[in-house]
C-alpha cells in the first residue's frame, strides 16, 4: 500500500525536506501544512501562500523526489472566520496539485458553520479542491457520525473526512464510529497509536507532539485499516516530541513510523 508521510511526524522540517525524507522512506506522497503554525514550535518559518518563491521550490522538490500532495493544512472554520480569506491558501494548494483540503470546526453555531462549510467547499471547488472535514474531540465536529451528519446538512459530495485513528479513539463511543469508517465519504485514513485513554487536557497535546509509533499502544490498527473502503490512503501521522529532544534526526524518526505502519498494515493482511 502506497503511503503519505504527514508533516506532523517531522513538524521540524520544512516543505521541501518533508518531501526528500517521504521519498527516501517509500512514501508516495505528503500531507503538507502551507505555512508553519505557533501551536507547532518546531516547524521552521516558511510560508508558501505569501512566498511564491517558496512555494515554487516546495513544487519543484516534490516533482524531484516523486511526491504528491494529498492534503493540505490548515483551514479552520470559526465563527469569525471570513471564508473568502482561504482564497490565496487554496490558490498554493491548487499550485502544488493537492486534490483536498483539511477542514477543522469550531464554529459553535449548527447553522452558521455548515453555511460556511458549504462556502468554503464552492470556493475550494473553484480551485479543483474538495474538503475533508476533521472530526477532532475539542473542536465543534468532534466525532465521525457528526462530520457525516455535517455533511448531509452541507448537501454537497465534494465534502468528505479526514479518519484520524487517534480521533476516533479519544472520541467516545469508540465501537459505534467503528462502524461508519467504511462510509465513502472517508477520503484519507490517518494512523498512529497511544494508550487506551487519554485526560482530556492532554488531548490537543498528544495529537500534535507526542503520539506512539503504530504497535507500540493499545489501539487496533488491522482493524481500522480493515474497515475502510478499498482505496482510500493512509498517512503516517506520528509526531514524536521524546525523539526530537533526544536528538534523533528527522529521516530516522519518519523511517521509524513509517516502518511501523507498514508492519501494522502487514498484519491487517493489505
Amino acid at each position: 500500500m502506497q503511503l503519505s508521510l504527514d508533516h506532523i511526524t517531522v513538524t521540524d522540517t520544512a516543505p521541501g525536506r518533508l518531501a526528500e525524507i517521504a521519498a527516501a522512506t517509500g512514501c508516495s506522497g505528503v500531507c503538507l501544512f502551507l505555512h508553519s503554525m505557533e501551536v507547532l514550535p518546531a516547524m521552521p518559518p516558511y510560508d508558501l501562500v505569501r512566498d511564491a518563491t517558496a512555494r515554487r521550490e516546495a513544487k519543484a522538490a516534490m516533482a524531484a523526489n516523486g511526491i504528491t500532495v494529498d492534503l493540505v493544512y490548515p483551514f479552520t472554520l470559526a465563527g469569525r472566520t471570513v471564508v473568502s480569506d482561504f482564497a490565496p491558501a487554496l490558490e498554493a494548494g491548487a499550485e502544488l496539485g493537492a486534490p483536498l483540503a483539511n477542514v477543522l470546526c469550531y464554529d459553535r453555531d449548527p447553522t452558521r458553520r455548515t453555511e460556511k462549510l458549504v462556502e468554503l467547499a464552492e470556493l475550494a471547488a473553484s480551485f479543483g479542491i474538495g474538503l475533508a472535514i476533521e472530526f477532532y474531540p475539542p473542536a465543534q465536529v468532534r466525532t465521525i457520525a457528526e462530520a457525516l451528519a455535517e455533511i448531509e446538512r452541507a448537501g454537497r459530495d465534494d465534502i468528505g473526512v479526514t479518519l484520524d485513528l487517534l480521533h476516533v479513539m479519544r472520541g467516545g463511543d469508540t465501537q459505534a464510529s467503528m462502524a461508519l469508517l467504511g462510509r465513502p465519504a472517508v477520503r484519507i485514513g490517518q494512523v498512529s497509536d497511544g494508550p487506551a485513554s487519554m485526560a482530556a487536557d492532554r488531548i490537543d497535546w498528544e495529537a500534535g507532539i507526542q503520539r506512539l509509533l503504530p504497535g507500540e499502544g493499545a489501539f487496533d490498527i488491522p482493524a481500522f485499516v480493515r474497515s475502510l473502503a478499498p482505496g482510500v490512503p493512509i498517512s503516517v501521522e506520528v509526531p514524536q516530541q521524546a525523539a526530537m529532544d533526544a536528538g534523533v534526526p528527522a529521516l530516522d524518526r519518519a523511517r521509524a513510523a513509517v516502518d511501523a505502519t507498514r508492519t501494522c498494515l502487514a498484519g491487517a493482511m493489505i
